[in-house]
């Protein structure tokens, strides 16, 4: 006896008809009516009249409803056990992760993971990556998101990749979509005062032989494109960390495409509850759930 065959036979008892059943449980009525003649095979005995009022209840089907109802009862008891112990009926989930990510990676996964298990509480904190990544070695969060690559302390996963644009004053003529290294050397740029995006930046230049004028450095990127704005230099900035973007600031792509790859971080020697693994599905799109090891 399969527990959906119970499902659908409720299903029906309670709409009053095969048809309002399916639409319930979002099936066809043939797939309804497969189950219900698979129950009544089974136990070899009516359990529903069907006619044009619909279907109803035979004196058999009557007598052993309470019993099904029972059954079902018991697997939902069983089914919320088992959630309890997986931890993804309550309990915490902390993450940690630099600006950026947080504003425009983090909220729409938050609110998934949140409606699939309300009952976990997330907390989320806004750090450097060096931040992140003390967070997660001292034990206070469960995942980080973090610019890759990381240490070999640390289990990653490619979840994004965040391109570096180029921010632009309107001033003067308008420059093509595509600079070129020519175009680039006219400016002074101002810099991410932010050691792996500063670090990005300045190795790109001098792979690719070129000199970098820089006319400041700055913490905050929103500070920054303030200032590209007011005409004070240009930018590179992943453009995640650009936005918004004001609608005096022209973006260009650099001349050969540079990226950020974004990851999501955990300890790799550390034993993870349930919901950081039930999180990673989450952030990678699979909708699966694995409990036992990181994928």
């Amino acid at each position: 006896m399969h527990i959906y065959h119970l499902q659908v036979w409720l299903a029906v008892v309670e709409e009053g008809s095969f048809s309002a059943a399916a639409l319930r449980l979002n099936t066809s009525q043939a797939a309804v009516s497969r189950a219900i003649a698979s129950l009544e095979d089974e136990l070899g005995v009516p359990l529903l009249v069907r006619g044009r009022f619909g279907a109803r209840l035979t004196p058999m089907g009557d007598r052993i409803m309470h019993h099904a109802r029972q059954i079902l009862d018991l697997r939902g008891c069983i089914d919320a056990e088992v959630n309890l112990q997986k931890g993804l009926n309550g309990g915490r989930l902390r993450i940690a992760s630099f600006r950026s990510a947080a504003t425009h990676l983090l909220p729409p996964m938050i609110a998934r993971f949140s409606q699939r298990f309300p009952g976990v509480e997330v907390t989320l904190s806004e750090l450097d990556p060096s931040g992140v990544e003390q967070e997660l070695r001292a034990g206070r969060v469960d995942i980080g998101l973090v610019p890759l690559p990381r240490s070999e302390d640390f289990a990653t996963w490619e979840i994004a990749r965040d391109e570096y644009v180029v921010l632009l004053p309107q001033t003067g003529a308008i420059p093509p979509d595509q600079l070129t290294w020519e175009q680039l050397s006219l400016y002074s740029f101002i810099l991410y005062n932010y050691a792996e995006c500063t670090s990005a930046v300045r190795n790109y230049w001098t792979e690719w032989g070129q000199s970098l004028k820089v006319a400041y450095e700055i913490k905050e990127d929103s500070t920054i494109v303030s200032m590209v704005a007011q005409g004070l230099g240009a930018a590179i900035l992943p453009r995640l960390a650009a936005l918004p973007i004001p609608q005096d600031v022209l973006v260009r792509s650099l001349p050969v495409p540079l990226d950020r790859v974004i990851g999501a971080a955990v300890l790799s020697e550390a034993i993870h509850p349930p919901t950081v693994f039930a999180f990673l599905d989450v952030l990678r799109g699979t909708g699966l759930f694995a409990t036992t090891s990181v994928p």
